[in-house]
């Protein structure tokens, strides 16, 4: 009775939090758009790359990566975007953080002229 009651009030060690705020990777992202709804480019991936956190997502050698945004701070070394399973739906798309270093790009869709801060949701791990 006493530990759910202290779970509850989120006075357990061992209770379950929803959510946390990670370190920002940067402080500014270049993005199409002050919302970074559009994609800039597309790109492949180059060999598999497999996250330290969950700001990061998992990519595999061949896939398509939608890029959203250049983290502008750390000299864009790192980059944000969303990867796709395939048609069977092996994997939802997710939406993250990857290093530029393991995709090519394959196509350019829009200019990255715009500089927007980032914010707490940039770097918010569920």
């Amino acid at each position: 009775m006493w530990i759910l009651l202290l779970m509850l009030f989120g006075l357990c060690p061992f209770a379950v939090q929803g959510g946390r705020q990670m370190p920002k990777l940067s402080d500014k992202k270049l993005c199409a758009d002050a919302e970074c709804s559009h994609p800039i480019l597309i790109a492949r991936a180059l060999q598999d790359f497999y996250p330290q956190d969950c700001r990061f997502i998992p990519i595999r050698q061949g896939q398509l990566v939608y890029v959203y945004a250049m983290l502008k701070d750390s000299g864009n070394l790192y980059w944000a975007g969303s990867v796709q399973g395939s048609y069977y739906g092996e994997q939802e798309a997710r939406l993250g953080h990857f290093p530029s270093s393991v995709v090519e790009e394959t196509h350019a869709l829009m200019p990255a002229e715009v500089e927007v801060e980032t914010d707490k949701w940039d770097f918010y791990c569920s």
